[in-house]
């Protein structure tokens, strides 16, 4: 392995390449993590936003380098939002990442996010549990609490990758 093929030589090109390229980041994100969320994007170089009006969510992820959906605190004006940037980031070509916070435990949630696995996510970032969850194959957990093993998610995130032709690492 050449130094440069080692996995922090890789990271540090990474943050270079984000931090030259500031990408403006539309967060729909749960009210829980938004100031984090924000936080961490800027120290990283990009450039968040936290549009929510489902008509303005739209019209911003037109213009956005990426999406972030974060189901977190999902209410139906939320939903309406996540969709509708979805469908405008889709029109365009802009990857969109899936976080399935609390799949599994309620059906209102765990529905709509595999709705959303539907649309194309470029990624599915989850825990185990919600990965499980998602998948069809673990019974329903209390929330976002991890109690499945990373390992024993490995398979169904694969799967669910092909399924929804998100990328797999």
């Amino acid at each position: 392995m050449q130094p440069s093929e080692l996995p922090g030589a890789i990271a540090a090109h990474t943050l270079q390449q984000l931090r030259q390229q500031a990408p403006l980041v539309h967060c729909l994100t749960n009210d829980v993590v938004q100031t984090l969320t924000a936080n961490t994007l800027l120290a990283l170089g990009a450039s968040p936003a936290m549009v929510v009006e489902p008509e303005e969510a739209a019209q911003f992820s037109a213009i956005a380098d990426a999406i972030l959906v974060n189901i977190g605190t999902l209410c139906q004006q939320r939903a309406a939002a996540m969709l509708a940037a979805i469908a405008a980031a889709r029109a365009v070509g802009t990857p969109w990442v899936l976080d399935p916070v609390g799949v599994g435990a309620l059906h209102y949630r765990t529905d709509f996010a595999r709705r959303l696995l539907t649309l194309q996510p470029a990624a599915v970032r989850g825990n185990a549990s919600e990965i499980l969850a998602l998948a069809g194959i673990a019974p329903a957990g209390r929330g976002v609490d991890i109690g499945d093993d990373s390992l024993q998610a490995l398979p169904a995130a694969r799967a669910l990758a092909k399924e929804c032709g998100a990328i797999w690492r």
